[in-house]
């Protein structure tokens, strides 16, 4: 998949509850400050973030991700999609977050298929 979405071989694949289909690899493209905000989401950084292609092009719109592992702008992350799984990733259970930066990418080492 050239798109830069996580695919696994079917839709059911799962990795304690969290489906593979719900990560994409995406580019800090900002911050978000916010003086005001949810309870829940107090201390939380907010990140910008761009979806990217396979080959480091952006595609899709920008969103709004709550930073787990204290990514930079620039910097190339892996972001988790799903309200719920988002959420447990910050360890904040009932937070409103639609979606999350769970790891920083080093490299991404691709083929396609033959």
């Amino acid at each position: 998949m050239r798109d830069g979405g996580i695919r696994g071989a079917g839709s059911g694949i799962q990795d304690q509850g969290l489906r593979i289909r719900d990560l994409q690899i995406c580019r800090v493209v900002g911050t978000v400050v916010s003086t005001q905000k949810n309870k829940k989401l107090h201390g939380a950084k907010l990140m910008l973030v761009q979806p990217l292609t396979l080959d480091d092009q952006l595609r899709g719109v920008t969103l709004l991700a709550i930073d787990a592992v204290g990514a930079g702008v620039g910097e190339k992350v892996l972001v988790v999609i799903e309200g719920k799984a988002a959420g447990d990733a910050l360890g904040k259970k009932g937070a409103a977050v639609d979606a999350a930066i769970i790891g920083i990418v080093d490299a991404v080492e691709y083929s396609e298929p033959t």
